[in-house]
């Protein structure tokens, strides 16, 4: 174990790239549309690390041009919910223990790589799964979410560094831990970035997050996923479940080791929440 102090990187905004013609951004994207709309693909839940396929397989299409079918989502039902708060349960202790400076490079490494390898294939994913234009996309799926991983680490740090003042003779210390029990993470369509914030700032802080993403934004969420696993998240620390709204409130609800909830939506959805877990 390291005795040694981190300080995180200075976070800055990532510049908006400008998809000129014939600059190497357009043409990689271009690329990553062309072979979008060749190919389908399948959109599992992912729980505790691995992806789960059901008969349940809703298509998924361009709200642009309904006839096109970019893939099939997987969707579950209450014994899914059950198991991705299980792994989250499971993967809690080790990843809340994990030291801060470990966590904060896992998802200063997601944003290396939306920043770089991944940054087609999240602007493609949204322009064709929630029907955004490129520049969109890129203020979106690639710059403010890369914003919100970075700058997310650094306020982090902030917190954990901000102690209360002591008096002569004693030393006052402050220490945060994660919440007991899960956090539930319900994302809307519109945003690619909120969609992978609101799980990953809570698993920053130690949490394990069981995510329910909007049932009309379940293709992008797959980039999201496959960067977080190439970044190294350990298995079980965000699972993906899709699931009718309902189905995933009675469970998560009701559920012993429910500790808290991320959420942007409607006001009318989020005071049905709110009444329900008061």
């Amino acid at each position: 174990m390291s005795n040694a102090t981190f300080t995180v990187p200075t976070p800055k905004n990532e510049p908006v790239l400008p998809y000129a013609p014939g600059t190497p951004e357009r043409t990689a994207l271009q690329s990553e549309l062309d072979r979008r709309l060749k190919t389908t693909i399948d959109a599992p839940m992912w729980i505790g690390g691995e992806a789960v396929l059901t008969k349940d397989r809703r298509r998924m299409s361009p709200p642009h041009k309904h006839a096109h079918k970019l893939g099939e989502a997987h969707f579950g039902d209450a014994k899914h919910v059950r198991a991705a708060i299980a792994a989250a349960l499971k993967a809690k202790r080790d990843w809340e223990t994990m030291p801060f400076e470990e966590r904060a490079a896992i998802f200063l490494k997601a944003a290396d790589l939306i920043a770089g390898p991944y940054r087609a294939q999240i602007n493609a994913a949204t322009m064709l799964g929630q029907g955004k234009n490129c520049y969109q996309a890129e203020i979106d799926s690639a710059c403010e979410f890369i914003d919100f991983l970075r700058f997310n680490v650094a306020y982090a740090q902030q917190i954990y560094r901000d102690q209360p003042v002591s008096s002569p003779g004693v030393w006052n210390r402050l220490e945060y831990r994660a919440l007991e029990g899960f956090v539930f993470a319900l994302t809307p369509f519109n945003f690619t970035a909120i969609a992978g914030n609101l799980p990953a700032s809570c698993a920053l802080m130690g949490n394990t997050v069981v995510w329910k993403c909007a049932d009309t934004q379940c293709y992008s969420a797959q980039v999201l996923m496959e960067v977080f696993n190439a970044a190294g998240l350990p298995p079980g620390v965000i699972n993906l479940v899709h699931v009718d709204g309902a189905v995933a409130g009675d469970v998560v609800f009701q559920h012993r080791d429910f500790a808290g909830i991320h959420f942007t939506g409607s006001t009318k959805v989020f005071r049905h929440i709110w009444q329900t877990i008061g």
